[in-house]
């Protein structure tokens, strides 16, 4: 009896994912629990381990495709077993190869420019839903429709105030079904007015972001505040810290951790920023705990772990799981429940050596913190021209939780404990 693996709801939303990689081929014998395939969803790439031992009759999909929950991915059954027709997927439309002498594609303007298959199948316009209207005709009507098998419903009706008449069911028993639409390719030019393109699906994490950031745009009212930190102390704390944790405890420790550890001393100081707008219920949902997202960029775009209850760890510990997290995000393998829940999140494209950056919103909560590129800067320090190091720091936050003055508060705060790092050491 062969048994049909379909993609199953993984939970958190997901309705989708691409197969990245099959792990198995028709025709190989796996285990019970053997992973089959690697499937990505639009938050991370999950293994899709075989419920049963035995066969590989049959793979419904290629890597690449994309697969519905509930979708059947294999069928595993006996060796030499029979796959039920039902099981096995529609083929793909037979493109005839053009006759002999026909005319080759030709790649000038002037000729016949090549096209590429999109996969991606129409059914053409979709049918609008009409609302329910009750039919007038009488009895007779009505019996003279069902001895001809025509849908009265669907009737137009010519007499009196719209009345379904015998000729006009007659007439409908006449006129031919149109015929429905079959799906078809599309096919999409591999250039447009000013040269030759590449077209790149967007799937997977990159979708995601795409969708998350026009949800964000469109939904928050998003201000940008920018200001820059004197780092100098706590680039000198660092290195002693980092030395030492380093042999101590085998841990790498940067300024993230103690950025995250100076943002939740902010975020106690302003809770109108560690908060979210609940637009149904009019309301601004302060949050009480200070779970801390922290943005990082993989090639196919932006994965936010989030280190939950960050008021309540060091900054070794910090560390140590910012790290933990950034690996498990960029092999993607990390666990779903590690990218919920945030209610503040950071960026640092300083990293890539950037200064300022308008961050947007991890939507729904009310701010995002961006920090820069660390540069060396003529300061005057007590009319003096000191060379200091400065942290640029950009705070976009949503303008219907708070307002300017408050996000300029948060940002002292945030300066404050930033330029008296030993403090944070004690927390």
């Amino acid at each position: 009896m062969t048994t049909d693996y379909k993609f199953p709801d993984l939970g958190e939303g997901v309705t989708e994912g691409e197969i990245k990689k099959w792990l198995v081929k028709e025709g190989d014998a796996v285990a019970k629990d053997q992973a089959l395939a690697e499937v990505e969803t639009d938050k991370a790439v999950v293994e899709m381990p075989s419920p049963v031992a035995g066969i590989v009759l049959k793979m419904n999909h290629k890597e690449g495709d994309l697969v519905k929950v509930g979708e059947v991915l294999v069928v595993i059954g006996d060796k030499g077993e029979a796959v039920p027709a039902a099981a096995v997927a529609p083929e793909a439309p037979i493109v005839p190869e053009p006759a002999e002498g026909a005319r080759k594609p030709s790649y000038s303007v002037v000729g016949e420019l090549p096209t590429e298959e999109v996969n991606v199948s129409s059914t053409g316009k979709l049918t609008e839903a009409k609302p329910s209207v009750a039919v007038q005709a009488t009895p007779a009507v009505r019996k003279a429709a069902k001895d001809l098998g025509v849908d009265i419903a669907t009737v137009k009706g010519s007499g009196p105030n719209g009345r379904v008449t015998e000729e006009d069911v007659k007439k409908a028993k006449e006129t031919p079904p149109a015929k429905a639409e079959t799906p078809h390719m599309r096919t999409a030019p591999k250039f447009d007015l000013y040269g030759w393109v590449d077209r790149v699906p967007l799937r997977g994490i990159r979708r995601t972001t795409a969708k998350h950031m026009i949800e964000s745009q469109t939904r928050a009212a998003q201000v940008t505040s920018m200001d820059q930190a004197d780092v100098t102390a706590l680039f000198a704390l660092r290195e002693k810290v980092k030395k030492e944790v380093l042999e101590q405890r085998k841990v790498n420790v940067t300024f993230m951790p103690f950025i995250v550890k100076a943002v939740v001393m902010a975020l106690k100081s302003n809770p109108s920023l560690n908060a979210s707008v609940n637009e149904e219920e009019t309301e601004i949902l302060v949050k009480k705990y200070y779970n801390i997202g922290i943005a990082v960029a993989i090639d196919d775009g932006l994965i936010v772990p989030v280190v939950k209850m960050a008021d309540q760890k060091g900054i070794v510990d910090l560390a140590e799981e910012i790290h933990n997290l950034a690996e498990l995000a960029n092999s993607r393998k990390i666990d779903m429940a590690d990218l919920r829940g945030g209610t503040f999140t950071i960026t640092n494209y300083g990293a890539f050596g950037t200064t300022y950056g308008t961050p947007i919103i991890n939507y729904p909560e009310a701010a995002i913190l961006g920090t820069g590129k660390i540069v060396d800067t003529p300061m005057v320090i007590d009319g003096k021209i000191e060379a200091r190091k400065m942290l640029p720091l950009s705070l976009t936050f949503d303008h219907r939780a708070l307002d300017g003055a408050g996000a300029a508060k948060f940002m002292n705060d945030l300066k404050k404990w930033l330029e008296n790092p030993e403090a944070l050491l004690l927390l």
